[in-house]
């Protein structure tokens, strides 16, 4: 069944009917593209991205009617062989088999349904704020240059970076890092490293390491399986210094998301917990965070095991968060994590890991993590139960079929959470602004419609929640030079009212969705999580606030007055609600009535 919308004709296709994505679940497909040149497993979204920016189509009628025509054959082949809907945020019917549904007859519908007309603002129901549109950004090359040395030891308590883009301003790079910066010998002598991700071209990783560090032993820790897992080990042949460990993925749909580096040096270790998948696009013209820990130094021979731990408990957490992967191979860099003085951090670890978890062991990862964190670890102030908390996000999974199913509930108990002696309850009254690129958001970014590649929200998710589309708002970085750069990053948040203040902070490789947070079972027994996500929390107690916020440092990018811990927020506040024209990035529809910065269209075919 055909569509029109302002945005095209369009039909759901093979490409349509594919898997669901959430960014966590890009799914690894292994199906070539003539023109994608990819060398390495990735998600079906990602390669068609590629494909896109390879062999473009031109915004023109003639272009459209030509490469349309395909999908049509293509969809009419379909008619009655029903679909698969296989992805990790979606609720199988089984554990070990995908929920497969008769194909429907799509309702003939616009798109403009998919953010619905003059909605008020969300706060799990409530109206809120307005702010005038923003103007469009200069592009410009980034000069090189910097000294990455002044950058770690340059007045940034929280160690929180974001990675430098391509063809914007140089001063909005100041502060910034590129991989090879992460690398370089500036930070120390590399011994050996491990590479934790879910995306992963290896050789483009080994050119990221300075000539005299690519032989050094490399761990690439990964989720790939069958043929993506052969994929991947091709790559990897040829460098005898690479070893592979593949991450247990026993629940269905899960995907190793985490994105982590471990750099041994010989003068000490380091951890770098990060948003980026390990691949060029994602270190080009992306927005991603980095936290980047200091230098760790080597223990004395013989210190007994409870030594070189933080006021955070970062160094058991981050040994746990390894041992429980249950693998040898890890068990080493667990050992070696042992050895160092991890004393100086002052960020919280927050990860997930795949299963089934009652009792305390609930309390260990996922959305309960942070919940059990934020109680323990922060101190209310007054009117603070109707704060708004922010989530922002590259992908979104399959929520429900409205917001009492998950947003509203369980997770936002867990975003809401306070110190002990509050109770802990969802209000109705707590904003909750939900950040996630317009159609324009890409259409008019630096590479254009093919941004959409790292955003993969698809269609038949949309269409099963219209309703959380009225909490979202448009992707905006104009104080930091980085609105066209499209985010991939992964933030939440609560803030003040006024948006001046922020009570936590955490940056994370987890996307709005219950595979990657975690999702009660069993009458709220037990949480159950599909999917590997690793993050770090920033609380003002941690950092000596005995305030219990964080000022909004009001320009991450400035020279200003502004004190030392005031944070660096890599977006603009307050978020701006969509307007009534706009829609969310869907990744696999075409929009074909607007060019985007590079004069194409988008035909995801």
């Amino acid at each position: 069944m055909s569509q029109e919308s302002e945005h095209g004709k369009w039909t759901v296709s093979s490409s349509d009917e594919s898997t669901e994505e959430n960014d966590n679940a890009e799914k690894p497909s292994t199906s070539s593209l003539s023109c994608s040149g990819l060398r390495y497993p990735c998600s079906e979204v990602r390669k068609i991205a590629h494909k896109r920016k390879v062999c473009p189509v031109e915004f023109n009628d003639k272009s459209f009617s030509t490469v349309i025509s395909p999908a049509k054959k293509q969809r009419t082949s379909q008619e009655g062989l029903g679909w698969c809907l296989s992805s990790s945020d979606e609720e199988p019917e089984s554990d070990s088999q995908s929920k497969c549904v008769p194909k429907e007859a799509v309702k003939e519908e616009k798109l403009q349904d998919f953010v619905p007309e003059k909605q008020p603002l969300q706060r799990c129901g409530v109206n809120e704020l307005s702010v005038s549109p923003k103007s469009e950004e200069h592009y410009m090359v980034p000069s090189e240059g910097q000294d990455t040395w002044d950058l770690l030891n340059g007045g940034n308590p929280f160690r929180f970076f974001v990675t430098k883009v391509n063809g914007i301003k140089s001063k909005y790079n100041s502060g910034a890092l590129h991989i090879k910066d992460i690398l370089s010998p500036l930070f120390g002598t590399l011994v050996s490293s491990a590479q934790f991700n879910y995306c992963i071209d290896v050789e483009w990783l080994i050119k990221q390491y300075p000539l005299e560090f690519r032989k050094k032993p490399l761990l690439i820790v990964h989720g790939e399986k069958r043929e993506s897992k052969a994929e991947l080990h091709a790559q990897a042949n040829p460098y005898e210094n690479v070893r592979l460990c593949q991450a247990k993925l026993d629940i269905a749909f899960g995907t190793h998301h985490t994105k982590m580096m471990l750099l041994l040096y010989e003068e000490g270790l380091r951890v770098v917990i990060h948003t980026s998948n390990l691949i060029e696009d994602d270190w080009d013209q992306k927005t991603q965070g980095i936290w980047l820990s200091p230098l760790y130094p080597r223990l004395p021979h013989g210190t007994s095991g409870s030594a070189g731990e933080s006021i955070t408990n970062f160094k058991s957490d981050l040994i746990n968060y390894l041992m429980a992967y249950n693998s040898p191979t890890l068990k080493e860099w667990a050992d070696i994590i042992q050895e160092h003085d991890l004393s100086e951090t002052r960020v919280y670890l927050l990860g997930s890991t795949p299963g089934r978890y009652q009792g305390n062991q609930k309390e260990k990862w996922g959305h309960f993590r942070l919940r059990k964190l934020l109680r323990e670890y922060t101190s209310p102030i007054p009117a603070q139960e109707s704060w708004p908390v922010i989530g922002q996000f590259s992908s979104i999974g399959s929520m429900g079929a409205d917001q009492s199913k998950w947003l509203c509930s369980e997770f936002q108990e867990s975003l809401v959470a306070l110190g002990s002696s509050m109770k802990t309850v969802a209000k109705p009254d707590v904003p909750v602004h939900l950040i996630y690129p317009t159609v324009d958001n890409v259409r008019q970014s630096l590479e254009g419609y093919p941004a959409g590649g790292s955003l993969p929200y698809s269609v038949q998710t949309a269409q099963k929640q219209l309703w959380l589309h009225s909490y979202f708002h448009k992707w905006s970085a104009e104080t930091s030079g980085r609105s066209h750069a499209m985010p991939h990053i992964k933030t939440y948040m609560r803030t003040s009212p006024d948006f001046q203040k922020i009570s936590w902070f955490l940056v994370t490789s987890a996307n709005l969705s219950k595979a990657a947070w975690g999702a009660l079972e069993k009458n709220g027994t037990q949480l159950m999580i599909r999917s590997y996500e690793l993050g770090v929390l920033f609380l003002p107690s941690a950092f000596g606030l005995d305030a219990g916020y964080f000022h909004v440092k009001k320009k991450m990018f400035s020279g200003s007055n502004e004190p030392v811990t005031a944070f660096p927020v890599p977006y603009d506040l307050p978020p701006e609600p969509y307007g009534s024209k706009d829609r969310p990035w869907i990744w696999n529809i075409p929009y074909t009535r607007a060019p985007d910065t590079h004069g194409n269209m988008w035909v995801p075919s």
